[in-house]
Parts: C-alpha cells; structure tokens; sequence
C-alpha cells in the first residue's frame, strides 16, 4: 500500500481533524486548551483555528476569563455544518432521528406504516417526518444509517432476509439510494445496538464484547478488537436458530449455495422459521408462557420479567429457569469467543436487570472453563436508534471533516 508523504498539507488535514474531533468530544474550548490538547504551538493552532473558521466549521461562542490580560476565545464545532438521520425499521413501524454534527438529537418521531407494503415510502415519510420536526431540510442530510432485522450482506450492504419484513428484501438499499439521493447504509439491527453500548453503555471500555438481544425476537452481535464480526455472508449473530435442549432443530433456515440445483445467486437464502432452536426456549412467546407457568402474570414477556425481577421472592423460580435458558446461549458464545463481557439487551434482557444477569454469570461460570461478566445494557434511549446516529455521525464527520469537505 502506498504510503503519503508527510506533506505540510496531510500535516494540516491531521491537525484540523484531531482538533475537530477534540471540540466534538469535549465542547468549547479556548486556543490554548487545544494546543495542551494536540500538543501544537500557539502559532499553528492559531492558524488552524483560523482555516476551520474560514470553511465554517467551527466559531467563537463565548469567552473565558483567565489571568491577566484578555479573556480568552471558546471555539466549538458549528453544530448546523451538517446533520445526519439514523432509523430503526420494524414490523410495526419506523423510528427516526436526526442529529446535527456535535451528536445532539434534534428530532425523534416513530411512522405507522399503515398497512402499506412499500418499504421506501415508509422510510421516506419517517424521514421527512423527522426533518420537519427538527426544521432541517432533508438535502442538508449529509448520511443516513438505517437499523433492520435479519441479515444484511456484507458484501453489498443490502438486505437478504427480513423474518418478520417479508417486504424488506434485497434491492432496497438502491431504492434507497435512490429516493434519498444520499448515501444510505443498512446495518443488522442487534449490530447497531452493540455501537451504541461501546460508544455510551456498559463496553464503553470493552474492545471485545459480545452483546445478547432478547426482545420480540433474539440475536447476538459480537465485537471483537472494537471491531464487528459479521460473519462471511452476514449471518453471524442469527442465534435464533442455535441449536439446544428442549428445543427441535430450526429445520429449514438452511442458507443455499451457489453448489445447491437451481440455485444461481451465492448468497440466496432459505425461508426461515423460528419454530425451532435457541429462540423456540427465549423468544418473547416462550418467556411469557414460561413465566404463566410459573405463577407471574402479565400480558406481554416484558411485563412478566419485569414484575419477577421486581419482586425475587414470587418471581425467582422463573429467573432461574429463564437464566437457564438463556445461559445455552452464552455459553455457546463464551466457549467458541471467550468475548470477557456479555451484555443482555432489547426490552427483555433490560427488563430482567441484575437479577437476571446475575443469574446467568452464575450458571455460565459453574459449565465454562472461563467466566465472562454479564452486565445488562446501560444506553438510555431506543439503542438501534442510537446506533445508527452514532454510526451515521462517524461517516458525516469523516465526509465534512476532511480537507475536501468544505462546501
């Protein structure tokens, strides 16, 4: 790979990006503080000041009284020099964000779809919805980062199975393309939810991690080196279909290759089911079934987990049998990536909180050569949807924060 040379202009595209990404991170700071900060003289922060002002990039927003002599000058980033829109889809409709430059969320709003079968269209209302909402005009969008179940080709980036989407399929993402006329990425949405937890939650220390979601349905998303795993056609994760105890096999969700008769496309998949396999013991069906059983009422999953971890004494039989479900699949992640952290997420593993995660560490610790921390996820907020934002605002910044993204 051809190395650049250490030019006067790749120095000064370095230091205005570590200086641009220090006011992000920290706020306002005067010309001194980023000089302490990047290490630079008074002279070339002075004069990187001076660019980033010029490209309308950063500003003076106050001052800040010091020793002798004047008060010194507070810079930050201009938060209205771009914006980004992140989106969750589900089955019962779209929420969507939209953040400006520094990471604040001007704007929040959920679609119904209404019965329409057209994914584009509901993706375009939520957005547009969003947009008016945070009076932002949808061309001032500089990314879009859109979190959807099932998996997403790694390859393409394009959805190739949706199970509870029928309609998000293959070939969306260049409608999307082409409706938004901006850049659009779609990202597992479990794989979105763990950006979030490294970037605000409970792995904010964690290069290696793997992060459980339990909520209408279960998946796994797994960090390692701060780096995602996607897996080579982007199904790791589908844990769904792990095979357990007390289960039937998750016949059917096979993926078919390019070796398979009639099969021309090398990555076409099978239709799934989760009839079977890990999610026929922690699904959301299963869970509330679990818990009548044992005597918790409630008429969702998440009410029955959250009434058992409120209150152990009634509730701790179901706990423990839940944590030993769910403990199949831990174990099954710890064995194969010994990740150090596992953290529960969705509704469910939130729901469950310490009493629940506690239980699982137990039990993974007692059939493990090793004991991974179990911690229950501590982002505030929707996570896909912060996820997507996070990721989005990665991909603004390094578009609008680069030497050729002065507009």
């Amino acid at each position: 790979m051809a190395r650049r040379p250490g030019t006067p202009r790749l120095l000064r595209e370095l230091n205005d990006r570590a200086a641009l990404d220090l006011l992000v991170e920290q706020g306002p700071l005067t010309r001194a503080q980023i000089g302490e900060h990047t290490g630079l003289s008074k002279v070339t922060a002075s004069q990187l000041l001076s660019r980033l002002e010029d490209r309308g990039l950063v500003s003076v927003v106050g001052e800040q009284a010091g020793g002798r002599g004047p008060n010194a000058a507070l810079y930050a980033v201009v938060p209205s020099s771009a914006y980004v829109a992140g989106l969750e889809v589900g089955p019962d409709g779209v929420t969507a964000g939209v953040a400006d430059i520094t990471g604040h969320i001007t704007a929040q709003v959920t679609v119904d779809p209404n019965g329409t079968a057209e994914p584009v269209k509901t993706v375009h209302d939520a957005v547009v919805k969003a947009c008016r909402s945070a009076k932002v005009a949808l061309s001032k969008l500089s990314a879009f980062v859109i979190g959807s179940p099932g998996v997403v080709d790694p390859q393409s980036g394009d959805v190739q199975f949706a199970f509870d989407l029928p309609t998000w399929h293959e070939g969306v993402l260049a409608a999307l393309k082409t409706d938004l006329r901006r850049p659009v990425t779609i990202e597992n949405d479990v794989n979105l939810a763990a950006i979030a937890e490294r970037a605000y939650g409970a792995a904010s220390d964690a290069d290696d991690f793997a992060l459980m979601w339990f909520d209408r349905g279960m998946g796994l998303s797994v960090m390692l080196g701060g780096r995602l795993h996607r897996g080579r056609w982007g199904g790791a994760g589908e844990i769904g279909y792990l095979p357990v105890p007390g289960a039937p096999l998750p016949v059917g969700a096979a993926r078919r290759g390019p070796k398979d008769e009639g099969v021309t496309e090398s990555r076409s998949w099978g239709i799934p089911t989760l009839s079977g396999g890990y999610g026929a013991l922690v699904g959301a069906d299963a869970v509330r079934e679990l818990a009548h059983g044992h005597g918790i009422a409630g008429e969702t999953a998440y009410d029955c987990v959250s009434a058992a971890a409120a209150d152990e004494d009634r509730g701790g039989a179901f706990l423990d049998e839940l944590a030993n479900r769910i403990s199949y699949g831990v174990t099954s992640v710890n064995i194969v990536l010994d990740p150090g952290l596992v953290v529960l997420s969705g509704s469910l593993g939130r729901a469950g909180g310490r009493p629940l995660a506690a239980r699982i560490e137990r039990i993974v610790g007692r059939i493990t050569p090793t004991r991974p921390t179990v911690a229950v996820t501590e982002v505030e907020g929707n996570p896909v949807l912060r996820g997507a934002l996070y990721a989005a605002l990665q991909k603004a910044r390094d578009d609008v924060f680069s030497a050729d993204g002065a507009s």
